[in-house]
C-alpha cells in the first residue's frame, strides 16, 4: 500500500512539468542561472551613446557662429536654417519611433539594422554641414538640406539605440547597470565634442573686418588677400574638426555593433497587444503630471538652449573674448560632468522637486552677475563653472523624473501597455522644438539689431541683444519654469505611495499569472 502510494506519487511527479511543482519538489538542476553582461559588453553598449552627444554639442555651440562668420550666411536665412533644422529633428523622433515599432526582426535583430545602415550616411551628411560650397547663392539651401538630413539619420541611430536597453539583457539589474555606464559615457561625450570642436577651431584665426561699414579695410587688396586666406584656414579647421568627430562616430558605431548582441524577450509573443499609437498618445497627453512636467522643463530647457546657442557670439562680441570662448565652453562642460554625481546624491537625499528648485535656480544669480558686470575674464570663468553646475542638474533631472510620471500613469491606466516610448519620444520632441525656436528667434533678433557678418566688433545694439539673450531672457524663462513646477503633483510622499501600489499590483499579477499558467498546463496534461 505504502509502496503503491509512493509509486503513484512518483509517476505523477514525472508527468507534471517542473514549472508547476512546488518549490520543494523541483529537481536540483532546475534553478536557472542569471544572465549577466560582462564589463566589456556594458562598455560597448555605453560607447554607442557618444555619437549623438559629440555631434549634438558641436552643432549646438558652434553652428550659429559658423553660419554667420565662416560660411557668411546672412542672419535671416541662418535663422531659418537653425529653426527648420531643429524643428524637423523634433518631428523625426516620434516618426522614427513609430517606424521602428513596425519593423520586423531580422538576423541582426530589430534595432541594429537601423544603427548599422544609418551610420555611413549620417557621417557624410555631418561632414557636408561644415563644408562651404563655392556658390554663395545656394548656401542656405545647402545647409538646410544637409542639416535636416543629418538630424534625420542621427535620429535613426539614437532612437533604436535608446530602445536597445530593453534588449541587451533579460535581467533588470543588468539593464540598470548598463544604463549607468551609458550615462557616464554620454556626459563624457559632451565634453569630448566641446573639446575637439573648440580646440581645433580655436587654433584658426577667424578673420574679421575692423570697419564693416567703411571702405578702408575693404579697399586694401593686401588685407583682402590675407583675410581670404585666413577665412580659408578657418573653414579647413571646421572641416578637420568634422572629420575627427565623424571618425569617432564610426568607431563608436562599430564597437556598439560588434560588442552588443540584441536579444529578443522569450515571452514577447505571449504578451498582450499594445494599444494603438494614437490612442496611447491621446492618453499620455491627457495625463496631468506629464503635461506639467514637460511644461516646466520646456521653459527651463529653452533658457539653457538660449545660453548654449548664443554663448560663442556673446563671448566674442559682447565680452571681447574672441580667443577664449572654446576654453569657457570646456569649463562649463567639465563642471557639469563632475557635478552630476553630486546632484544624483542630492536628489536621493532631499527629493527631486527640491533638486529642481535648487539646481536650476542656482544659475540665476550668476546670470545676473554677467548682465551687470564689465568684461572680466576671471569672473567669466567663475560664472562658467557655476553655470556648469546648473547645467548638470538640468541634464539629469528630466530623465530622473519621467519614470515617476510613467509609474503614476500605469497606476491610473493599468491596461494601457506600450506607452513608454511615447512618453520619452514626445519629451524629446518638445525640447528639440524649443531648441529650434530659441535658435531661430535669437538669430532673427540679431538680424534686426544689425549684425555685421565677419565684423571684428558689432554695433552696440547687437552687443545689447546678445546680453539679453544670454542673461535676462534665460532668467525669465527659468523663473516661469520653476513656477510651473509648483503645480507638479508628484512629490516624495506621492512617489513612495505609487511605488508601494505598483509593487502590490506586480505581486498580484505575478501570483495570478502563475495560478493561470499552472491551471492551463495541468488541464492540457489531464
Amino acid at each position: 500500500m505504502a509502496k503503491g502510494e509512493g509509486a503513484e506519487s512518483g509517476s505523477a511527479a514525472g508527468l507534471l512539468p517542473t514549472g508547476i511543482l512546488q518549490a520543494g519538489e523541483r529537481p536540483a538542476q532546475e534553478p536557472k542561472k542569471k544572465q549577466q553582461l560582462s564589463i566589456c559588453n556594458k562598455l560597448c553598449y555605453a560607447v554607442g551613446g557618444a555619437p549623438y552627444q559629440v555631434t549634438g554639442c558641436a552643432l549646438g555651440f558652434f553652428l550659429q557662429i559658423y553660419l554667420l562668420d565662416v560660411a557668411q550666411v546672412d542672419p535671416f536665412p541662418a535663422s531659418i536654417i537653425l529653426f527648420v533644422g531643429r524643428a524637423w529633428d523634433a518631428f523625426t523622433d516620434p516618426l522614427v519611433g513609430f517606424c521602428i515599432s513596425k519593423s520586423s526582426w531580422t538576423r541582426l535583430g530589430r534595432l541594429m539594422p537601423w544603427i548599422i545602415f544609418s551610420t555611413p550616411l549620417a557621417i557624410i551628411a555631418y561632414f557636408l554641414i561644415w563644408f562651404v560650397p563655392d556658390f554663395p547663392q545656394v548656401q542656405p539651401l545647402w545647409y538646410l538640406l544637409f542639416y535636416c538630413l543629418f538630424e534625420t539619420l542621427v535620429t535613426c541611430f539614437h532612437v533604436p539605440y535608446s530602445a536597445l536597453t530593453m534588449f541587451i539583457s533579460t535581467e533588470q539589474s543588468e539593464r540598470d547597470s548598463a544604463t549607468a555606464y551609458r550615462m557616464t559615457v554620454e556626459v563624457l561625450g559632451t565634453v569630448l565634442g566641446t573639446a575637439i570642436q573648440g580646440q581645433i577651431v580655436g587654433q584658426a584665426d577667424t578673420p574679421c573686418l575692423q570697419d564693416p561699414n567703411g571702405s578702408a579695410v575693404a579697399s586694401d587688396s593686401a588685407n583682402r588677400t590675407q583675410s581670404t586666406t585666413s577665412l580659408r584656414d578657418t573653414q579647413n579647421a571646421y572641416l578637420l574638426a568634422a572629420g575627427v568627430i565623424a571618425s569617432i562616430y564610426v568607431i563608436c558605431a562599430v564597437i556598439l555593433t560588434l560588442g552588443v548582441r540584441e536579444q529578443r524577450e522569450p515571452y514577447e509573443t505571449q504578451q498582450a497587444e499594445p494599444i494603438s499609437f494614437f490612442r496611447g498618445l491621446r492618453l499620455v497627453m491627457s495625463h496631468g503630471p506629464y503635461i506639467k512636467l514637460i511644461a516646466g522643463f520646456l521653459f527651463t530647457s529653452l533658457a539653457f538652449m538660449l545660453v548654449e546657442g548664443n554663448f560663442a557670439l556673446f563671448c566674442t562680441y559682447t565680452l571681447g573674448f574672441r580667443n577664449e570662448f572654446q576654453n569657457l565652453l570646456l569649463a562649463i562642460m567639465l563642471s557639469a560632468t563632475f557635478t552630476i554625481p553630486v546632484w544624483q546624491w542630492f536628489l536621493t537625499r532631499f527629493g527631486k522637486k527640491t533638486a529642481v528648485y535648487v539646481g536650476i535656480s542656482s544659475a540665476v544669480p550668476f546670470l545676473i552677475l554677467v548682465a551687470l558686470m564689465e568684461s572680466n575674464l576671471i569672473i567669466t570663468y567663475v560664472v562658467a563653472v557655476a553655470a556648469g553646475i546648473s547645467v548638470a542638474a538640468a541634464f539629469l533631472l528630466p530623465w530622473s523624473m519621467l519614470p515617476d510620471v510613467i509609474d503614476d500613469f500605469h497606476l491610473k491606466q493599468p491596461h494601457s501597455h506600450g506607452t513608454e516610448p511615447i512618453f520619452f519620444s514626445f519629451y524629446v520632441f518638445f525640447t528639440k522644438f524649443a531648441s529650434g525656436v530659441s535658435l531661430g528667434i535669437s538669430t532673427l533678433s540679431l538680424d534686426f539689431a544689425g549684425y555685421q557678418t565677419r565684423g571684428c566688433s558689432q554695433p552696440a545694439r547687437v552687443r545689447f541683444t546678445l546680453k539679453m539673450l544670454v542673461t535676462m531672457a534665460p532668467i525669465v524663462l527659468i523663473l516661469l519654469g520653476l513656477l510651473l513646477f509648483k503645480l507638479y503633483p508628484i512629490d516624495e510622499e506621492k512617489r513612495r505611495q505609487n511605488k508601494k501600489a505598483l509593487q502590490a499590483l506586480r505581486d498580484e499579477a505575478s501570483s495570478s499569472g502563475c495560478s493561470d499558467t499552472d491551471s492551463t498546463e495541468l488541464a492540457s496534461i489531464l
